[in-house]
Parts: structure tokens; C-alpha cells; sequence
């Protein structure tokens, strides 16, 4: 079984790489290079009437890597319509690691102060690779991606990797690109000096659906 470090982790993002395992009890990764890349434009998501009410009616605490072990562990529980996931023990120790090296967040959606929603991924320079999310209330992750892209709005970051695109994902914006579209977005974003802790308006609905569903 080949060694990966954090470091060497790091680096495979910045080449377009990413880690998968087969499934949870599959302890061996593989590395992956789609042909398309899922993104999120960062100019604009497709919020719904639905969703920005319920961003308006505060429904969600939003906070920020208050409990990134416990979003990964949520992410990798199987749900009714999850029956397999690809987060293995491998996979949480590494992105924990880079947790504690501060190049890996989590956005969380907490309700009467239990966490029931969020997202978590890593963050190189003006780039988040978003790696995956969970709601165990309605349109918990949809709230806590919406947080997201004001965030990085506001940071000034200029990439939001979604690594494949879906049905679910597309409607709210996402959409596919070329490996070779995707390399070139991702130079720039790399080297951009972006902060992921720049914006603290998460308790402003009106500025977080402003900066994520502006054109």
C-alpha cells in the first residue's frame, strides 16, 4: 500500500488530483483525473424561492470548523438513498491532518444546537475543493453551500471544485468543464492570495444570499 501524506495530498490537488477509495471498507485509494471536472462558477448560484426563504428564516446556526470530524463522519454514514460511500478510515485520517494543518473546513449547519447539516473540503490559495456533504434536515447542505460560496466570494477565491457534476448538484448551479479548461482555471486559483476567514456576515441572510446569488 502506497504511503500519502498530507503534503503529498496537498500537492495532487494542485495537479488536478484527488484520492478516492472503493468504498468505506476498502482501506486501499486510487487516485483520479476526470476527463470533465465538476464546478461552481463563482458568479452566481441557482437559489431557489424555496431555499432563500428558509436562508431567511435563520432555520440553520452556520458555523465554521467547530466540528470538521464530526461533518466527515456524517458525510461517510450511509443513508437511505447513499447505500455505499467512498470515505474509508484512510480518507478521514488524512483530511483530519489537514484539518489541524488549517487547509481543510468545514461549514456546518446546526439547529437547537445539534448539528443536523454541512459540507466540508480542502482550500489551496484562492481554490476550495469541495469533497463532500450531508443534511439530516431538509436543505441543510443546500443552506451550508449557499454560506459557502458568499464566503469565498468575499475571500476572493476564484475556484469551487465540485469534482463530478450530478442532477442534484446541477440545479443549483454546478456545471461540467474540460480537463484542460479546468488546469487552467485551476493555475490561477492556486496562486491567488485568497481568505477563507474574511467574511463574517453569516448571521446577515440578506449579505449571504447578495454575495452567493449575485451575477
Amino acid at each position: 500500500m502506497s504511503t500519502i501524506t498530507p503534503q503529498i495530498l496537498l500537492k495532487a490537488y494542485a495537479a488536478g488530483i484527488f484520492p478516492m477509495a472503493e468504498s468505506a471498507e476498502d482501506n486501499a485509494l486510487y487516485w483520479v483525473e476526470p476527463e470533465e471536472r465538476g464546478i461552481f462558477p463563482l458568479n452566481g448560484l441557482h437559489i431557489s424561492h424555496s431555499l432563500r426563504k428558509r436562508i431567511r428564516q435563520r432555520r440553520f446556526d452556520i458555523r465554521i470548523d467547530t466540528a470538521f470530524t464530526d461533518v466527515m463522519a456524517a458525510c461517510a454514514e450511509r443513508m437511505p438513498d447513499r447505500r455505499t460511500t467512498w470515505i474509508n478510515q484512510r480518507i478521514k485520517s488524512l483530511y483530519g491532518q489537514l484539518y489541524r494543518m488549517g487547509c481543510c473546513h468545514s461549514v456546518e449547519c446546526w439547529q437547537r444546537n445539534q448539528l443536523v447539516g454541512g459540507l466540508y473540503g480542502v482550500r489551496i490559495g484562492g481554490a476550495f475543493f469541495g469533497e463532500s456533504m450531508y443534511s439530516r434536515e431538509t436543505d441543510a447542505s443546500k443552506v451550508a453551500l449557499v454560506h459557502l460560496v458568499a464566503r469565498l466570494r468575499a475571500g476572493g477565491f476564484i475556484l469551487l471544485d465540485a469534482q463530478f457534476t450530478t442532477p442534484h448538484l446541477e440545479s443549483l448551479g454546478a456545471r461540467s468543464i474540460s480537463r484542460a479548461e479546468y488546469h487552467q482555471l485551476l493555475e490561477r486559483a492556486i496562486e491567488q492570495d485568497a481568505e477563507f476567514f474574511k467574511f463574517q456576515g453569516d448571521r446577515d441572510p440578506e449579505l449571504v444570499l447578495r454575495l452567493a446569488g449575485e451575477k
